[in-house]
């Protein structure tokens, strides 16, 4: 697991995808998030989470099958901005 925390920008959730965009301007795309972050926020359905900064930290899941195929998981995620 990826132990960095980033800064990121919730951008909205769409068809099971979860997408941030981080400092550095570029869009990262989750597939999974844990489910204790769900319990805390409702990414799927609380518009006001859009645009809000958080720190976020995630981890790398590659597939044995395909070498190619990498899911990523938020495995934590804390809001730093309220307005």
């Amino acid at each position: 697991m990826n132990s960095k925390y980033y800064n990121a920008i919730f951008k909205s959730y769409e068809n099971g995808y979860y997408k941030f965009k981080f400092d550095d301007g570029e869009n990262m795309v989750f597939e999974e998030v844990h489910h204790k972050i769900l319990l805390k926020y409702d990414l799927k359905n609380d518009k006001t989470l859009i645009n809000k900064i958080f720190h976020l930290v995630f981890s790398e899941d590659i597939e044995d099958d395909e070498e190619d195929f990498v899911i990523f998981r938020i495995e934590y995620l804390e809001q730093i901005n309220s307005n």
